[in-house]
């Protein structure tokens, strides 16, 4: 299910940035926007397109702006932008708040944070932990692995093996993501992001022995929390009427979160190696993203033989 708010007592819990003033508010103040605000032209009174709902993030120039203000003015402007949906004010490089804001935000309950970092800093952290917070989530049955860097989905029936191929890349030096139940998010418009459900961390259930815990048996190097979706593997069972792909001149896709991901099927039948052809895959993939189609090349080269064998049989 997807979280549609996190409080300001999240993004202090989550990130490095801390509590100045109003703790107390942290806890009531909620954040559904994922964008951060840099209050520039509402400094110089313009609210029209105010918003008020994002985090409010001042730095180094709106700090500078404030201070030329008369304090009265300063406290006037400051008023206005503390609404009922405005969830908390954060300064970076280590900049504190003027008497007038804390007396403005302390009159409106909104909490005050800081952090000693940059403020381009400051705003990608609280950015990214909102991102994983309060993106689009969906929840898929399949085994996320990292293959050579590479996040492989690995999906299918019930009973066809996941696990088991998952396990045996681990044994091959791979790492495990998540078993069974994979949490989906979307991190950007191109980008997916999987991770294991809290309860099933770092956990795998492998039929006639049980639930194992990876970490356990295989240590530290054998896990990680969280992976980029880039490749996605279909396992079915082998069928003779099926006409599977030989070649490899397709590019199919299949989209999550309107996100399309690169997929492939992958029959299985008894004497195939399931998890030697993953690691091929994923091989394969990112020899693709490096602009190299060993697909491609043998289209081209079968029609320079064909060319050449007609030119030769039309001399002859």
């Amino acid at each position: 299910m997807n979280k549609t708010a996190a409080t300001v007592q999240d993004i202090v819990d989550h990130t490095s940035v801390v509590n100045y003033t109003g703790s107390q508010y942290m806890a009531q103040r909620s954040v559904s926007e994922i964008e951060i605000s840099r209050p520039g032209l509402e400094l110089t009174g313009y609210f029209d397109f105010y918003p008020a709902e994002r985090v409010q993030l001042f730095g180094q120039t709106e700090t500078s702006y404030a201070r030329m203000m008369t304090s009265d003015n300063r406290y006037h402007v400051l008023q206005q932008m503390c609404t009922p949906k405005t969830p908390a004010f954060v300064f970076s490089r280590g900049i504190q708040p003027s008497k007038e804001m804390c007396r403005a935000a302390n009159e409106a309950q909104i909490p005050i944070l800081g952090s000693p970092l940059t403020t381009t800093r400051v705003s990608n952290i609280i950015t990214q932990y909102l991102e994983k917070v309060l993106s689009p989530r969906q929840s898929i049955h399949g085994v996320l692995v990292d293959v050579y860097g590479i996040g492989v989905l690995i999906k299918g029936d019930s009973g066809i093996g996941k696990s088991e191929t998952a396990l045996e890349l681990i044994k091959n030096g791979h790492r495990l993501v998540a078993d069974d139940r994979v949490d989906i998010y979307q991190q950007n418009e191109h980008t997916l992001v999987g991770e294991a459900p809290a309860i099933l961390k770092n956990l795998m259930e492998v039929r006639g022995i049980g639930i194992i815990d990876i970490m356990t048996l295989f240590g530290a190097r054998a896990v990680r929390s969280s992976m980029e979706i880039a490749l996605i593997i279909n396992l079915s069972t082998w069928s003779e009427n099926t006409n599977y792909e030989r070649i490899g001149l397709k590019n199919q896709t299949e989209t999550i979160l309107n996100v399309a991901v690169p997929s492939l099927e992958i029959p299985v039948k008894v004497g195939r190696n399931i998890s030697n052809i993953i690691e091929v895959a994923a091989m394969d993939y990112r020899c693709k993203k490096l602009g190299y189609n060993a697909a491609d090349r043998f289209e081209h080269d079968l029609t320079d033989l064909i060319k050449a064998n007609s030119q030769s049989g039309t001399k002859q």
